[in-house]
């Protein structure tokens, strides 16, 4: 039964209702250390821990109270399964309940025989009441799953689990690519591992379920999703393009988002008109979306995550290398740097700048410990200069950099011409010239360029496209493109349109 709100809460009980998840910590915390200081107080020689006990039980008794409210007032957005939404309540005012009673007996029971008998039993009865509440409140933000996805080896054999997937694609080897259906085979488990954590039975993140293909197709409190025939109006494949710092992107900041080759999935379902029983064969298939169907018929899909172009699967991951280090790898991760596989059964690194943008040149050279493992490297909006790319042309493997909204130019890019395997490159707000430009063509393996605001201009990049006419360059502008260096004006003009 699923739990739906007849009237919009207030965004005041919202706002409110939203600390719950902050506020619920401390009642866990405080009332778990009392009954550790009870415990260890019985022992000779730390009785002197006793008086530590009562006051630490009543604020625990509090925030249990205060957080019961905040809880309260966030189940009033009907978002979670109703009947998992009454244990996890009725289990949390248990635990204010029984930690009221605890802190009463604590306090007395110098006076009285009998509550001192009753208190250990009732601190066993609050240890599991927060036990139970917490793993409620787990399935009810993280799916039910959630407990197991995380389980490392041996635990997952011992548990009989089925062995853990690493690779950031959601996507599997299908055997007869022409047989499989579209949204079971491709679709579904795209959304099943990037969306069925907010949109399941247990929790219903803004009306919307896609679990099922009936709810997917009904659209949730806003209406439907996707429109069949339409990928561009589609309001799912919207929410999945946006700038990942923007509030609406789906899946939510800190969650993994989508790759590449996953829109490009959801985009093909939805272009062929989004039904939910045809088979590959039955669907037209674009140069776009042929290489991908291929690398899944062979197992060897990777997981770019989405930054735009780039859909071909590279020859490099045709080779093998070894395993990077892990000590590099840390240095990286102390830096706030995410290190993530790009594919299962392969070492190779996609390595991103996003949490550490105030990186610059004197720590760039970490990455070229990994220069074998690192084929996508991201450092949008970071401070590194034309002094880093020194030692980013060490990645020999490197496919895709991204450098936008840094200060890079000519001077930065022209070092970049023996990288042997750079497919697409993002120069977007830098400072790169038609002198830059033209160095990219002595790139071999270079497919697009993204030079968006900057100063190149449309006979720079006709005359790059005389030299290699099959590099795709994307100036933002097409035929408004500025032959001078006019183009901040133009940008003004056109958002003032």
């Amino acid at each position: 039964m699923i739990f739906l709100q007849t009237q919009a809460p207030s965004d005041w009980a919202m706002f409110f209702g939203h600390f719950h998840p902050v506020v619920v910590h401390l009642p866990i915390g405080m009332l778990v250390i009392a009954l550790i200081l009870e415990i260890i107080s019985r022992k000779k020689g730390l009785e002197n821990l006793q008086p530590a006990i009562t006051p630490i039980l009543f604020w625990g008794m509090i925030s249990a109270l205060i957080s019961c409210l905040f809880g309260w007032l966030l189940s009033q957005s009907g978002e979670y399964n109703e009947d998992t939404l009454f244990w996890h309540q009725w289990m949390g005012i248990g635990v204010a309940m029984v930690s009221l009673a605890a802190w009463y007996m604590k306090k007395n029971w110098a006076t009285d025989q009998t509550l001192k008998k009753a208190f250990m039993p009732s601190m066993y009865a609050l240890a599991a009441l927060l036990t139970g509440t917490g793993h409620l409140g787990g399935n009810m933000t993280h799916g039910e799953d959630y407990l197991y996805t995380y389980t490392p080896e041996p635990f997952r054999s011992i548990a009989g689990l089925p062995p853990r997937t690493t690779g950031k694609s959601a996507t599997k080897k299908i055997d007869n690519i022409n047989e499989a259906l579209v949204y079971q085979d491709l679709v579904a488990p795209v959304m099943e591992q990037k969306c069925w954590s907010c949109h399941n039975a247990n929790k219903i993140k803004g009306q919307l379920r896609m679990d099922k293909p009936e709810l997917l197709a009904k659209g949730g409190e806003h209406g439907a999703i996707f429109k069949a025939n339409d990928p561009t109006n589609s309001e799912m494949l919207k929410r999945v393009l946006l700038d990942p710092n923007d509030e609406h992107h789906m899946p939510p900041k800190g969650k993994v988002p989508m790759t590449e080759q996953e829109i490009a999935l959801v985009h093909w379902w939805i272009q062929n008109g989004a039904k939910f029983d045809t088979k590959v064969a039955q669907n037209k298939q674009d140069d776009k979306i042929k290489p991908i169907l291929a690398a899944l018929a062979g197992g060897t899909l990777v997981g770019t995550v989405a930054t735009g172009g780039g859909e071909t699967i590279s020859p490099i991951f045709n080779e093998k290398v070894s395993a990077a280090s892990e000590k590099d790898i840390k240095k990286l991760s102390d830096l706030n740097v995410i290190v993530m596989p790009v594919s299962k059964d392969q070492n190779y690194l996609d390595v991103n700048f996003i949490n550490a943008r105030n990186l610059d040149d004197s720590k760039i050279s970490l990455v070229s410990n990994l220069s074998e493992q690192i084929v996508w490297l991201k450092l949008g909006s970071t401070k590194v200069t034309d002094k880093s790319l020194s030692d980013i042309s060490k990645l020999k493997n490197l496919t895709r950099l991204n450098l936008e909204h840094t200060v890079v130019s000519d001077a930065g890019i022209a070092q970049l011409k023996d990288m042997k395997f750079l497919e697409y490159l993002n120069l977007f707000d830098t400072k790169i010239t038609d002198a830059g430009l033209k160095e990219l063509a002595k790139l071999p393996a270079i497919k697009k360029i993204y030079c968006w605001q900057t100063k190149v201009t449309k006979q720079g990049v006709e005359a790059l496209k005389k030299i290699n006419p099959k590099i795709e360059i994307d100036t933002g502008w097409q035929d408004k493109m500025p032959t001078t260096d006019t183009t901040k004006t133009l940008v003004a003009k056109e958002i003032a349109k």
